[in-house]
């Protein structure tokens, strides 16, 4: 499989993941404070919000590459 078709896949499959959960979050740890024996730090969880024009691009884009990036000439 030629890395046209790969990219045009991860594409569709990432497109497709982002219309269906709609965003995805992680936790940001910051904010260490040493103070002797004593640590601190604070855990922040921040929210990424995927577009759905953003998915539907992807999914669009990929199946256009699919079909036509394999094409020469």
């Amino acid at each position: 499989m030629n890395p046209i078709k790969l990219v045009a896949i991860a594409l569709i499959v990432a497109g497709a993941l982002g219309l269906l959960y709609g965003g995805f979050s992680y936790t940001k740890e910051s904010h260490d404070l040493k103070i002797g024996p004593v640590e601190l730090s604070v855990k922040e969880k921040q929210d990424v919000n995927i577009p759905v024009w953003a998915g539907i691009a992807a999914i669009v884009a990929g199946g256009l590459l699919l079909v036509f990036g394999g094409r020469k000439g």
